[in-house]
C-alpha cells in the first residue's frame, strides 16, 4: 500500500526511547487515569509522574501522518513509562485534539501491580477527562470493577456505566459462571474526593440471583481503611436476654482518633448502649468505653442472682500500651462496672471472661536484663449474689505491686551461667476469703502484707568421657516478709508471723547420660537422669500468707525442677533427689514417641510438701511422703495427622492413678478430631471433697472446598452432666465467609439449660453482619 508525501513508516519492531514529551505521559495516559481501586493516586486526581521519567516505546511499525496531525504505534505495542506497563494492538495520538487512543486487547499494568483490560481506551492529554468501552479493572487485593464503559471527568470522578464490582474471584474452569456475590448497578460512581463509592439502582447478586434490590447504595473507597457511617448490624440471642439487633455508627474525627456509637436492642431487657473512643498517638493507642442499660425484664434471670437484683448496669473501662522507647512499654487495662456480672451477661469484647485481670504496667528488655512491673486487681465475674453489696469482689487482692527483675550475665563467671532474680509483691484485701469445714483454708488474709526476694543462681555444664553430662548448682535466696492482718476467725491470727525473713541456699548436682541407638531406619536415645539438691529446711511454713503459691501440680513435666512451687511465697526446702529416665524414638515409618518416667525422694531435713501453709498446698500432692508418687507421660505422632499424649500419677504404693491426663487428635484431609480427659484424686484438704472427672470431644470436618462441619462437647462424670456442647456450620472463600453455631450450657448437676445461637456473615470489602467472631466461640 502506497504512502502519501505526508505519512513515514519507521521499521519494524522500533524501539523508541523518549524523555519528558508530550507523547510519551498521553501513551501512558490510560494507566494514569481509568479507574484503579487501591491507590488514591488515580482516583484523587493527584497523580504525580516523574517528568523527566524515560518512555520506551516497542511496535511493529511507528507511522506519522503530518496530515492528519497523528503518530499511530501498530502492531504488539508495548509501553513502558515510569513502572506502569501498556500493551495494545494499536496505540494513535491526536495531536490536534490531544486525546490518546490505544485499540485491541488493551491491558494495562500499573506500577503498584493493578491490570486494567479494555477493548478500547480514549483519554485525554492532561489525564483529566476520559473514556474507556468494556473496561475490567482487576487490583492488587483482588477487587474487581468491570462495565461497558467508563468515563472520567475534572480529573476526581470516575463513572462505570452498567457495572459490576466483586471482591470475588471468578471461576477457573468456567468463567462464565456467576461469581457468589457481586453488586451489579446502572451506574457505579467513585468519586476521588469524598472517598466513596455510590451505586445507583443496583442490585445485590448470590450466585446470580438478586437478593436485595439496592435504589441507592453507598460504601467506603476501597482505598479508604477509615472513613464515618453506619457499620453492618449484628445480632445475637440468648435465653435471658432475648433477640438483640445491634447497629453501630463508626465516626472518624481524625486519621488518629474516632468514635464508635453502639445500640443492642433486646426484645427481653431493652436497650444496651455502648460508645468507644479510640486514639493513636506517634507511640500508641489507648481507647475509653462505657456501656450502660436498664433492664426492662430482670425477672427473667435466676433467683438471687446479680443480674436479677440489679435494673440500672453499666461499666466503664480503658486500655492503653505506649512504646517509650525500643526497650521499654507501658499500658493499662482497667474496667469499673455496677457490678460484678454486667460484662459477662451481655458478652461485651475483651470483658466477657469469668476473671477480669485489671492492671497497670510497665516492662523493660535488653540484652540479658528483664524488668516487669504490675499494678493487679482482679475481679470475679459470677452471678452469685453476695452477702452485702460491700462485699463484691471485696475478696479479691489488690497488688500494689508486682515487681520481676531478671539479669544473666553476658560473660561467664568461673566457666559457668550467673543469673540474678528478684521479685516484689504487695498484697491488699479488704476481707479474708476463708472456710472453716470441713477443712480450714485461707487463701488470703484481709489487711496487707508485703515480700521482697531474691535469688542468685550459679550453673556449669560438662560432659564427661563417654557422653556423660554432670551440671553442678549453686543458689542463694532471701526473701523478706512483713504482714499487717486482723484476721481473727479460730484464732489463725494467732499463727501470722508479723514480720521475717527467710533463707534459702542450695547445693545441687545434675547428671544425665543420653544412650543413641540407631538402625538404618531408626533412632532412639535414652537418657537416665538424676538430681541431688542439699537445702536447709524451710523456715515459717504454715506461719507466712500464700498469695501466688496456691496452684500446685506434681506431674512429669515438673519432676526434675529445682522448686516445684508454683510461686514466690513457698519455697522448697530439704535434701531431695529427682531420678527418671526420658526417651525419644523416630521411626523409618514416620513415626515417632517420646516419654518421660520417674520420682522423687526426700532423702533428708523437713519436708515442705508436709507442711500444709493457709491453704494445704502440699496436702495429697504426691510429694508430701518420702518416696513420692510415680510421675509418668507418653506421647506418639505420625505423618498421617495422629497425635497422642498421656500423663500420669500413680500411688507410689498400690500404683492406684491418682491424676490422669488424656489427649487425642487425628487430621485426615478436612477431617479433625480430638480427644482431652482428665481425672483428678479428691483432695479433701485442698478444697475437693470428691474426685473431678471430664471429657471433651471435638471434630471438624469439610463437607466440601468451601463448607465444613464442626462441633464440641465436655462430659462432667461426677456430677453426670453435659456442661457444655456446641454445634456449627461454616462456609469460607476468598470473599465470603458464614458461620453459624448453636451452644448449650449447664451448671454441673443442675437441670437447668442455657441456650445461645449465633452467627456471622462477612463480605470482603463490604463488612460484617451478626454476631461477632469472639461471641461465637466463646
Amino acid at each position: 500500500m502506497g504512502l502519501s508525501k505526508a505519512r513515514t513508516v519507521l521499521p519494524a519492531r522500533l524501539a523508541c526511547f523518549l524523555r519528558g514529551t508530550a507523547l510519551a505521559c498521553v501513551l501512558m495516559a490510560p494507566a494514569l487515569s481509568v479507574a484503579h481501586a487501591q491507590t488514591q493516586s488515580d482516583f484523587s486526581g493527584s497523580f504525580q509522574t516523574d517528568p523527566n521519567a524515560r518512555m520506551v516505546l516497542l511496535a511493529d511499525e511507528l507511522v506519522y501522518d503530518n496530515d492528519a496531525q497523528t503518530v499511530t504505534a501498530q502492531g504488539n505495542v508495548q509501553i513502558e513509562y515510569d513502572g506502569n506497563h501498556l500493551v495494545a494492538r494499536k496505540v494513535i495520538y491526536n495531536q490536534r485534539t490531544n486525546r490518546m487512543v490505544a485499540e485491541g486487547n488493551v491491558e494495562i499494568v500499573e506500577r503498584d501491580g493493578n491490570r486494567i483490560y479494555s477493548d478500547r481506551v480514549d483519554v485525554t492529554d492532561d489525564f483529566r477527562d476520559g473514556f474507556v468501552n468494556a473496561l475490567r479493572v482487576e487490583t492488587t487485593d483482588n477487587t474487581r470493577f468491570a462495565a461497558e464503559s467508563a468515563e472520567r471527568s475534572n480529573g476526581e470522578i470516575t463513572t462505570f456505566n452498567n457495572g459490576v464490582y466483586t471482591a470475588c474471584e471468578p471461576c477457573k474452569k468456567n468463567p462464565d459462571k456467576p461469581v457468589l456475590w457481586q453488586i451489579k448497578a446502572r451506574k457505579i460512581i467513585w468519586n476521588g474526593t469524598t472517598k466513596t463509592v455510590r451505586f445507583e439502582r443496583g442490585r445485590f447478586e448470590m450466585f446470580g440471583l438478586p437478593l436485595a434490590y439496592l435504589p441507592v447504595f453507598e460504601m467506603a473507597d476501597p482505598t479508604v481503611k477509615r472513613k464515618s457511617g453506619f457499620l453492618f448490624p449484628g445480632f445475637r440471642y440468648k435465653d435471658d436476654l432475648g433477640f438483640g439487633i445491634r447497629n453501630s455508627y463508626f465516626w472518624n474525627l481524625a486519621p488518629n482518633y474516632d468514635v464508635t456509637f453502639s445500640n443492642t436492642a433486646y426484645t427481653k431487657q431493652g436497650f444496651l448502649n455502648e460508645v468507644e473512643w479510640r486514639h493513636r498517638l506517634e507511640n500508641g493507642t489507648y481507647n475509653l468505653r462505657a456501656a450502660g442499660i436498664h433492664q426492662m425484664r430482670p425477672d427473667e434471670f435466676d433467683p438471687r442472682t446479680v443480674d436479677r437484683e440489679n435494673t440500672d448496669r453499666g461499666m466503664i473501662a480503658s486500655k492503653g500500651n505506649f512504646q517509650i522507647n525500643p526497650r521499654w512499654t507501658f499500658g493499662w487495662d482497667v474496667i469499673a462496672q455496677s457490678d460484678k456480672n454486667f460484662s459477662r451477661t451481655y458478652g461485651l469484647q475483651d470483658y466477657a471472661a469469668s476473671t477480669i485481670k485489671n492492671e497497670i504496667y510497665l516492662t523493660g528488655l535488653s540484652g540479658r536484663n528483664y524488668f516487669d512491673l504490675h499494678f493487679y486487681k482482679f475481679n470475679v465475674q459470677e452471678s452469685v449474689l453476695p452477702d452485702s453489696p460491700s462485699e463484691y469482689n471485696s475478696k479479691q487482692p489488690w497488688v500494689l505491686p508486682s515487681i520481676d527483675y531478671s539479669y544473666t550475665a553476658a560473660d561467664p563467671v568461673y566457666g559457668g551461667e550467673l543469673n540474678f532474680d528478684m521479685n516484689v509483691q504487695g498484697i491488699y484485701r479488704r476481707n479474708a476469703d476463708y472456710t472453716m469445714a470441713p477443712y480450714t483454708r485461707v487463701p488470703g488474709l484481709d489487711g496487707s502484707s508485703g515480700r521482697l526476694t531474691g535469688e542468685a543462681e550459679w550453673k556449669r555444664t560438662f560432659i564427661a568421657p563417654g557422653g556423660l553430662v554432670i551440671t553442678p548448682l549453686l543458689a542463694l535466696r532471701g526473701d523478706g516478709i512483713g504482714v499487717n492482718s486482723d484476721f481473727d476467725n479460730t484464732g489463725i491470727v494467732d499463727t501470722v508471723r508479723a514480720e521475717a525473713f527467710r533463707a534459702m541456699a542450695t547445693a545441687g548436682l545434675e547428671m544425665r547420660w543420653p544412650i543413641l541407638f540407631s538402625t538404618t531406619s531408626t533412632t532412639h536415645i535414652i537418657e537416665p537422669m538424676a538430681q541431688v539438691f542439699l537445702r536447709n529446711n524451710e523456715r515459717y511454713a504454715g506461719s507466712l500468707p500464700n498469695e501466688d503459691a496456691q496452684s500446685f501440680v506434681f506431674d512429669a513435666t515438673t519432676l526434675f525442677q529445682r522448686d516445684k512451687f508454683s510461686g514466690y511465697d513457698r519455697v522448697e526446702g530439704g535434701h531431695r533427689a529427682n531420678l527418671g529416665v526420658r526417651y525419644s524414638g523416630n521411626f523409618g515409618n514416620d513415626w515417632a514417641i517420646y516419654g518421660l518416667a520417674g520420682q522423687s525422694f526426700h532423702l533428708g531435713g523437713v519436708n515442705s510438701f508436709a507442711e500444709s501453709d493457709f491453704v494445704n498446698v502440699g496436702a495429697e500432692s504426691g510429694l508430701d511422703r518420702a518416696r513420692s508418687d510415680y510421675v509418668a507421660m507418653i506421647g506418639l505422632s505420625n505423618a498421617t495427622g495422629l497425635s497422642f499424649a498421656a500423663r500420669g500419677r500413680f500411688d507410689e504404693e498400690t500404683f492406684e492413678v491418682r491424676r490422669g491426663e488424656l489427649e487425642a487428635q487425628q487430621s485426615w484431609r478436612g477431617t479433625t478430631i480430638s480427644m482431652q480427659y482428665a481425672f483428678i484424686d479428691a483432695q479433701p484438704a485442698y478444697g475437693y471433697s470428691e474426685d473431678r472427672q471430664e471429657i471433651t470431644l471435638t471434630g471438624s470436618t469439610k463437607v466440601t472446598d468451601n463448607w465444613r462441619v464442626f462441633g464440641s462437647g465436655t462430659y462432667d462424670f461426677v456430677s453426670d452432666t453435659l456442661v457444655r456442647a456446641s454445634s456449627g456450620l461454616a462456609y469460607d472463600d476468598e470473599c465470603f465467609t458464614y458461620a453459624m453455631t448453636y451452644l448449650q450450657t449447664r451448671n454441673p448437676g443442675e437441670t437447668e439449660t442455657s441456650h445461645g445461637v449465633g452467627f456471622n456473615i462477612s463480605f470482603r470489602t463490604l463488612g460484617d453482619l451478626g454476631t461477632s467472631s469472639s461471641a461465637l466461640t466463646r
